[in-house]
């Protein structure tokens, strides 16, 4: 690597830093907002604690596309599901953000790196398949544990992500406690339900 391509390195990890200041809807156990680094830290430590429970899956690749997927949040911040719509495509704009994102990364990384960012986006390949279910396990996992504010919708959660979370089996299990979870929270939050 040269020097040029050792400081376009720099310049790109110093801009991913600001994902430590991108904060996400959910909170922490001790009640404060989460960040978007934060959710990728736990989303890959999830991933590792349940490598086992995934033969034949490339669990390296498997981790980088959990790195990379919501990288560009880094410029527009985090768009909260329950705050998207029709007329939001967060998906334009992240690709958009990590296009500016990468410029100064030498081609091949910046490649690489926006590779895996379609990759998972398409859910083109079993590890992007993974990697997207397991990050709405672990949206639904910080919501479940996180001390949110009183008008938190919980039940918002129960139907969340499910195409995702439903096309493989150790997702669809973890899923399963995790409702039970969440139905308990909403039903704390509205005995009505």
């Amino acid at each position: 690597m040269t020097a040029e391509d050792m400081k376009g390195a720099l310049d790109f990890l110093k801009s991913a830093e600001k994902l430590k200041d991108t904060l996400r809807s959910g909170h922490t156990s001790g009640g404060r907002p989460e960040s978007t680094a934060e959710h990728t830290w736990r989303l890959c430590l999830m991933v590792i604690v349940f490598a086992h429970e995934l033969p034949g899956i490339d669990i390296a690749k498997l981790l980088k596309l959990c790195i990379v997927h919501d990288l560009g949040e880094a410029l527009s911040g985090d768009i909260p599901a329950i705050m998207q719509s029709a007329d939001t495509n967060k998906s334009e704009q992240e690709r958009a953000d990590l296009q500016v994102l990468t410029q100064s990364l030498p081609p091949a990384q910046r490649s690489e790196i926006l590779s895996l960012w379609e990759e998972y986006e398409a859910a083109s390949s079993p590890e992007a398949v993974l990697a997207k279910g397991f990050d709405k396990l672990e949206t639904i996992l910080q919501h479940n544990q996180g001390l949110n504010p009183a008008d938190f919708d919980y039940a918002f959660n129960l139907t969340y992500g499910l195409k995702q979370t439903s096309r493989h089996p150790l997702i669809a299990s973890i899923r399963t406690i995790l409702d039970e979870e969440t139905r308990a929270h909403a039903l704390k939050q509205n005995p009505n339900m």
